[in-house]
C-alpha cells in the first residue's frame, strides 16, 4: 500500500495521485505539485488515503508545498493573462483567416508556456500564428487541436436532463458509445433525442446498458413463438424494464396481450418455421399479481366515502352535538357553576332539537325566465317600411292595365317675342 492524495487540475475532472511526502493535507486545500511539465497549481480532491501499488502510475510525482498566499496571486495573476490571451489570438486567427475556433487557454503557472486549445474540421496550418503570439507573450506557445468532445468537457454546461454534463462533472475519461445501446434500450433514434451538447451520442446511454442486457437474456426475442396460459402465439414485443412481453396469439391475432416473462414458455426462439416444434398440453401457469398492484386495484374498486358535510347533512348531526346545550354549558361554567333563576324555560327551549332543514338544490331555486326570440329588428322595420311604401303608392296610382309606361318627349319651351 502507497500513501498518495488525489488533485485535480482546472482543464478537467480526472484525480491524479502524488506523493504527499510526510504533509497532512486536506481536502479542498490548493497545493503546488510536480508534474512531467513542470511546477503546476492543483486542487485537493482527497486527502492522504492508501492505495494498492499496482493503482500508481510511476514514476509517483510529490507535492512540493502546500500552497502560499504568493502562490494564489501568482495564479490569479495567470488567469487575467488567460483572458488577454483569448482576444489576442482570436484577433491573429483573422488576420491570418484560418479556419478554426480558440476553445481554451491556459498559461503554466510558472508562466512560461501558454497553451491554446482550438478545434477545427480538418488539418490548420498555424505556423504563422505561432510566430506572431510568441512575439507578442514572450513565452513559448503550443497549440493543440481537439474533439468536439473535449471542447463540451472544458466549456462545460447544462444537458437535456437539467443537470451539469457528466463529463465536466465526474467522468475521468470518455467511454465509447454506439448505436447500438441506443436500439437495445428501445431509445428514439432521432439524433436531436439522443445527442449530447457535444453533438455525439451521450455518455449515459452506458450507465445501463449492462442492466439492459442482463434482462435481454432473460426475455425471448422478438417474433418468438411462446406458449402462454391462454394459448400460443408470437412474440410482437418485449418490454425489458417491466420484464413483460407482449404476444399475439393465434386465437386473436388482432388484439395482442401482456404477460410476464414467467407465464411464457419458448418453443422456438427468433423467426423461423413452425414445422416441428411440439407443443405441450399442459400451459404456463398464470402468476399471481403482486401485492402492491393487487392494493392499487383494490382501492381503485372499493367506493369512496363522501365526508357528512359533502352529503348535506347538517354540522350539528355531523359533530354529533348541539350547539345550544354546549353553549348554555359554556355560560354556566363562566358564571361559577350556578345557573341564573327564571333560566329554566330559556334552557328547555335551547335543548329542544333544532328542525331540520330541507335543503333545495340551488338550480330548482332558479326562476326558469321565458325564452326570448332573438330577431333582426333592423330588417323587420326595413320590411314594413317598404310594405307601407308599397300600399300607399298603390292607392296613388291610376289604373294602368294594359298601358305601357313611356317617358314624355323633351319640348323645348317657347321663347317670349
Amino acid at each position: 500500500m502507497a500513501e498518495v492524495i488525489s488533485v485535480r487540475f482546472r482543464s478537467g475532472s480526472k484525480n491524479y495521485y502524488f506523493d504527499p511526502k510526510g504533509l497532512t493535507i486536506q481536502p479542498g486545500e490548493y497545493v503546488v505539485v510536480e508534474t512531467a511539465q513542470g511546477i503546476e497549481f492543483a486542487k485537493c480532491s482527497e486527502g492522504n488515503h492508501d492505495v494498492p501499488e499496482d493503482a500508481v502510475v510511476q514514476p509517483l510525482r510529490s507535492v512540493v508545498r502546500i500552497a502560499t498566499e504568493n502562490d494564489h496571486k501568482a495564479a490569479a495573476y495567470n488567469r487575467r493573462r488567460e483572458k488577454e490571451a483569448v482576444g489576442i489570438c482570436e484577433q491573429k486567427i483573422a488576420d491570418h483567416g484560418l479556419e478554426m475556433k480558440l476553445v481554451n487557454v491556459e498559461c503554466s503557472f510558472e508562466g512560461n508556456k501558454i497553451i491554446f486549445f482550438f478545434t477545427a474540421d480538418g488539418r490548420v496550418d498555424f505556423r504563422e500564428l505561432v510566430r506572431d503570439l510568441a512575439g507578442v507573450f514572450r513565452a513559448r506557445i503550443e497549440l493543440r487541436q481537439i474533439g468536439v468532445r473535449d471542447e463540451a468537457k472544458m466549456l462545460g454546461g447544462i444537458g437535456i436532463c437539467g443537470r451539469p454534463l457528466c463529463c465536466s462533472q465526474f467522468l475521468d475519461e470518455f467511454i465509447p458509445v454506439s448505436i447500438k445501446m441506443a436500439k437495445t434500450q428501445n431509445l428514439s433514434l432521432n439524433p436531436t433525442k439522443i445527442s449530447g451538447a457535444c453533438g455525439r451520442l451521450m455518455c449515459c446511454l452506458k450507465y445501463e446498458q449492462a442492466a439492459y442486457e442482463d434482462a435481454a437474456k432473460r426475455m425471448p426475442k422478438a417474433e418468438s413463438f411462446v406458449d402462454t396460459p391462454d394459448g400460443v402465439g408470437n412474440v410482437s414485443g418485449v418490454d425489458l424494464l417491466r420484464e413483460q412481453v407482449q404476444v399475439r396469439l393465434d386465437s386473436a391475432p388482432e388484439s395482442p396481450k401482456r404477460y410476464k416473462n414467467a407465464e411464457v414458455r419458448v418453443l422456438r426462439s427468433g423467426k423461423g418455421s413452425r414445422e416441428g416444434i411440439e407443443i405441450p398440453k399442459e400451459r404456463p401457469p398464470r402468476q399471481a399479481p403482486l401485492e402492491a398492484e393487487s392494493h392499487f386495484r383494490r382501492a381503485i374498486r372499493e367506493p369512496v366515502t363522501v365526508p357528512s358535510l359533502l352529503a348535506g347533512q347538517q354540522p350539528d348531526e355531523a359533530h354529533g352535538e348541539d350547539r345550544s346545550g354546549s353553549r348554555r354549558r359554556n355560560n354556566t361554567a363562566r358564571r361559577g357553576g350556578k345557573p341564573r333563576q327564571g333560566d329554566g324555560k330559556r334552557t328547555e327551549k335551547r335543548q329542544e332539537p333544532r328542525p331540520k332543514v330541507e335543503r333545495v338544490d340551488r338550480l330548482e331555486r332558479v326562476e326558469k325566465l321565458p325564452i326570448r326570440t332573438v330577431s333582426d329588428v333592423t330588417a323587420e322595420k326595413k320590411a314594413a317600411a317598404d310594405r307601407a311604401a308599397r300600399q300607399q303608392g298603390e292607392s296613388r296610382a291610376p289604373d294602368t292595365k294594359g298601358t305601357v309606361n313611356r317617358r314624355r318627349p323633351y319640348r323645348k319651351p317657347r321663347q317670349r317675342s
